[in-house]
């Protein structure tokens, strides 16, 4: 069986490091892992948005070194949204300010799920994501057939996509070891 790995790299950050403390995920090895060894991994796509400019300096610059080691990883590919400011007002105190949102992630990783699925490039999409948006892309692939898997972090993880999905992995601390970086 052909599989593609689908991460929402954002998503994973976030969910990683409130549920296991820790982020320096070999992204590789991890998504092998979820394949397993009976199946082949056709390719993983990893999606992001770059950090804004007004980030600081440091930051950024230690962003573009994990893209470019991302980038060194065999069947992989990044792929980024952009963020945009928005006003929010606070809802305990009611104080405004200003915050920035993905754009442009989402939609990219339903399309890129639905486009191989429909050139029948992939036979199961495993998504590691917890965001509800993508239980519509989900439904879409398997109506044209294929499998869908997700990996579920022990956070973050919405109703609508458990109940979407074909296959739910939940990822434990104790799967994850293996492939911590340091």
């Amino acid at each position: 069986m052909r599989v593609a790995v689908f991460i929402d790299g954002s998503n994973f950050y976030h969910c990683c490091r409130q549920s296991f403390g820790r982020t320096d995920v070999d992204l590789g090895a991890f998504a092998q892992w979820l394949v397993g060894p009976e199946r082949q991994l056709v390719r993983t796509y990893y999606y992001n948005c770059p950090l804004p400019p007004d980030a600081p300096q440091e930051e950024r610059d230690r962003q573009q070194r994990f893209y470019g080691r991302l980038a060194r990883i065999p069947y992989f590919e990044v792929r980024l949204g952009r963020l945009s400011r928005k006003q929010s007002r606070c809802r305990s105190c009611g104080d405004e300010f200003e915050r920035y949102i993905e754009k442009g992630v989402d939609m990219r990783i339903g399309v890129d799920m639905l486009s191989l699925a429909s050139k029948n490039l992939l036979d199961v999409a495993v998504l590691v994501s917890g965001d509800g948006d993508l239980s519509e892309a989900v439904k879409a692939v398997k109506e044209l057939g294929k499998h869908v898997e997700l990996g579920a972090l022990p956070v973050g993880r919405s109703w609508e996509l458990v109940q979407a999905s074909d296959v739910v992995t939940d990822i434990a601390a104790t799967d994850m070891e293996a492939f911590y970086l340091h």
